[in-house]
């Protein structure tokens, strides 16, 4: 049955392990807020494709917890049951369209790193064609809600991308807003984008190691959905990881700054020294040398940025459930992996602990940083033993 109260674009096992699993947790906990998930699949992926078929059965999937939490070892699994239905858009569009006009009040979606691009192909003619999906998720958005604005437009609706885009919620209304003006969509439905729907900004912090066949997933125990507080926000379910923010920053900060920024200069140090093409993430936190650097990496190059701000206590917890995080010996995160695209991603990751610094005007050395954003060192293209590495806290 596709009318379900959670709308899901996106099958990867990132989110099987995070918003699908904390909702299957609500509801083992009778909580009276949480949905039924349907999720849609959008490509023609032969996985992806595997996994909806799976899914479609409704007797669950495994996600296994495995790693260390606050000094306990912890290696156990869960049935994940929220997903009620699982369908492809192309074969289902008609039925998705049905569903909007009241079931659904929160979607959900990660549709990977070019989610929110727009495909030339997808034209305001697809708003009569009831049969045929937009080819691009943005403008299956504009689909669907125009339908919803003209069907239920009182109903309450909240959007929560969890794409790893900065104000993730902002990016995607604006994407939907244009392209719904290239259309030219009515004035009042472009306005109920705005003031009716809410688009939450968030941030998904959890690593998310191997696939399970043909549907499930391997995660760590450490898990955080920091949601920005909005008015008229309605959450997918109560659940002790996602936490409701007024300074959605602070937590994308820890995230940039500590936990990729960490694996980034672990990367460096891997390169500069041309160290065993296959070392991991708890080989190199058990490295004497690199484990040093890297300490003082994040205690002279970004705490200080932390204690200007005010933040260095919760900076410095956050690190206490990162190093357990790093060290966790069930996860195989080749050092390789990180190291794809190592330039632009240095960029990315290092120069905005620079920029902060300079900002603020603390004029910290910054040393470590500094070196590691002017190399050249760069990875060898490695052919990938499997992909077994981390997804969603990002590699």
């Amino acid at each position: 049955m596709i009318a379900q109260a959670i709308l899901q674009f996106g099958t990867s096992r990132f989110l099987q392990a995070h918003v699908d699993l904390f909702v299957s947790q609500a509801f083992d906990r009778c909580d009276p807020n949480a949905g039924g998930i349907c999720v849609v699949q959008s490509t023609n992926s032969a996985i992806s494709t595997a996994r909806v078929v799976a899914l479609a059965g409704g007797d669950g999937y495994p996600v296994h917890i495995r790693g260390v939490r606050r000094g306990h070892t912890l290696d156990y699994g869960i049935n994940c049951g929220a997903i009620r239905a699982a369908v492809h858009a192309d074969s289902h569009w008609h039925r998705l369209l049905d569903a909007m006009a009241s079931e659904v009040r929160v979607i959900v979606s990660n549709t990977g790193d070019r989610g929110f691009r727009l495909d030339e192909r997808d034209e305001a003619g697809l708003l009569t064609q009831t049969w045929r999906a937009p080819r691009s998720y943005p403008a299956k958005l504009v689909v669907l809600l125009h339908h919803r604005w003209r069907e239920c437009p009182h109903a309450p609706l909240s959007l929560f991308p969890c794409e790893l885009v900065e104000r993730n919620g902002d990016t995607l209304r604006d994407t939907v807003t244009r392209l719904a003006q290239q259309w030219r969509l009515p004035g009042g439905f472009v306005g109920w984008l705005w003031r009716h729907c809410v688009w939450a900004n968030s941030v998904v912090d959890r690593m998310v190691g191997q696939a399970l066949h043909p549907v499930g997933a391997v995660t760590e125990p450490y898990a955080l959905w920091a949601v920005e507080r909005k008015p008229g926000l309605l959450l997918p379910c109560a659940h002790e990881a996602i936490v409701l923010t007024d300074d959605l920053e602070r937590h994308e900060r820890f995230k940039l700054f500590l936990l990729h920024g960490g694996q980034t200069y672990l990367a460096e140090l891997w390169l500069a020294r041309a160290l065993d093409k296959h070392m991991t993430v708890l080989q190199a936190m058990n490295h004497g040398e690199m484990r040093a650097e890297l300490e003082a990496m994040w205690a002279e190059d970004v705490i200080p940025i932390f204690r200007a701000l005010g933040q260095e206590s919760a900076a410095l917890a956050y690190l206490v459930d990162l190093r357990e995080r790093l060290l966790n010996p069930f996860l195989e995160h080749r050092l390789a992996d990180i190291a794809e695209n190592h330039a632009p991603k240095k960029v990315r990751r290092l120069s905005p602990i620079l920029t902060l610094n300079s900002q603020l005007s603390l004029q910290l050395p910054q040393p470590r940083l500094r070196a590691a954003l002017s190399s050249r060192v760069e990875a060898k293209p490695y052919a990938p033993v499997a992909r077994r590495h981390a997804r969603g806290a990002g590699s």
